[in-house]
């Protein structure tokens, strides 16, 4: 899927960001050096994470999983390596009701004890940034083309491990490995034009969330 270089650009600011906080602080998010944390305990933890905050929405979304990355995050001379993972929202959300769906994550996150590092309120492509309280995760949710949500997870650098696919079920079509097309699953609530109002059912989070 070619993307937009809006997104492109961001996810690479995001990543520059998360590499030059651990090379300053010389721990990686304080979770380098940790035994107990490998790059597949780390990738198991961003899929529950992203498959958390998808499943929280409500009415539920289409989603799929993106292909993700795995590597050394450190030249590959001590042994450690992160993991990025990707989802992208295949349900057609409409300008009207974006901002009520990055408003229900956002939440959602904050509930978790997650912190929201920084915000970009752009009307066409907002984005929202945030990260675990013990510093093993780093989220970015991006609005692309077509009002298209995109949402990455990267861990911090920890012990180097094979990583395997994602174990968690998409809803939905998977596209995983595959070219995924623009968003094109309706919902009458998501996909709506019409503005929320006191009258207009709101979006929640899943109960006990």
């Amino acid at each position: 899927m070619k993307k937009l270089s809006v997104r492109a650009i961001s996810v690479a600011l995001t990543i520059l960001s998360v590499t030059s906080c651990g090379a300053s602080d010389g721990d990686s998010g304080h979770v380098k050096g940790n035994s107990k944390v490998d790059m597949q305990g780390a990738a198991d933890e961003a899929d529950k994470l992203i498959y958390g905050t998808l499943s929280t929405v409500k009415p539920p979304l289409e989603w799929t999983h993106d292909t993700s990355d795995d590597g050394s995050c450190d030249g590959g001379s001590s042994g450690y390596g992160d993991v990025t993972r990707r989802a992208v929202v295949m349900t057609k959300v409409s300008e009207a009701r974006r901002g009520a769906l990055i408003g229900v994550i956002e939440r959602y996150w904050k509930k978790g004890g997650h912190k929201i590092t920084d915000t970009n309120s752009d009307k066409e492509f907002p984005e929202v940034y945030a990260k675990t309280g013990d510093g093993l995760l780093q989220m970015s949710l991006i609005v692309g083309g077509e009002g298209q949500f995109f949402l990455d997870v990267q861990t911090a650098c920890v012990k180097k491990s094979d990583v395997t696919p994602p174990s968690t079920k998409a809803n939905g079509t998977s596209y995983y490995g595959k070219e995924i097309p623009r968003p094109n699953a309706n919902d009458a609530f998501w996909s709506s034009n019409a503005p929320i109002t006191s009258s207009t059912e709101s979006p929640t989070a899943q109960p006990g969330s």
